[in-house]
């Protein structure tokens, strides 16, 4: 796999991240279980970019932030 295309996974992991979040201030009967969650998909969001960055090189003018 491409870095650039792990890193698009990333980006898109973040997304899941926030839109779980938005569903946690949504429904308060399972909140904490969505905060928690929300959590661990971002820091697999921010392991993935760690990993593109110290073992793979992305190509020039995509930064990982934001991918």
């Amino acid at each position: 796999m491409h870095p650039n295309a792990i890193l698009l996974e990333a980006r898109q992991l973040y997304n899941v991240s926030d839109r779980l979040d938005s569903l946690a201030g949504q429904h308060p009967l399972v909140s904490e279980a969505l905060i928690t969650i929300s959590g661990s998909v971002r820091n697999t969001a921010t392991l993935l970019e760690v990993l593109v960055a110290t073992k793979m090189a992305p190509l020039s003018g995509l930064d990982p932030a934001n991918a």
